[in-house]
């Protein structure tokens, strides 16, 4: 416990504390904060390691003839990968991190669709513009090139 400027006692938060002795709690960490983001981030993780597991058993399967190997390798990596995913999200520091994101895109002032079309055309001509000029730049260029190779 801290004191305030008043001397009344004020809560500290939690230090968060190392993710490798958070991997050994079933505990939520503020269930009801940050859900939209957490989840979010969750499921990203959970796609990486099930993508990257899926890899592994292709790989293992097409190099081993040990079944066993080629199943038992990526579903150990999956299962360990979900749970650290798992406990990531509700690892303090990383928590409160993400519900701070979330409380932060609350507070962001959306363009409107007609805003994000014209903006959208903007950068479409511009950049249709920019590959014409580098286009004929590099028309230009080579045929000066190949004149002056031709010459010499």
């Amino acid at each position: 416990m801290s004191r305030d400027i008043a001397g009344s006692k004020a809560s500290t938060a939690p230090s968060g504390g190392s993710l490798s002795s958070e991997l050994f709690h079933a505990a939520v960490y503020k269930p009801n904060q940050g859900r939209i983001v957490r989840q979010l981030t969750v499921l990203a993780i959970w796609l990486i390691v099930a993508l990257g597991a899926w890899r592994l058993y292709a790989t293992l399967d097409g190099s081993t003839s040990n079944k066993a190997i080629a199943v038992g390798i990526p579903a150990g990596i999956l299962l360990a990968g979900l749970w650290i995913g798992f406990r990531l999200i509700n690892w303090p520091r990383f928590a409160d991190f993400l519900i701070a994101v979330e409380a932060e895109m609350k507070k962001v002032t959306w363009p409107s669709r007609d805003e994000v079309k014209r903006a959208s055309v903007v950068v479409i001509v511009t950049i249709a513009i920019l590959a014409i000029s580098l286009f004929l730049f590099d028309v230009f260029w080579q045929a000066f090139f190949d004149a002056l190779w031709a010459t010499a």
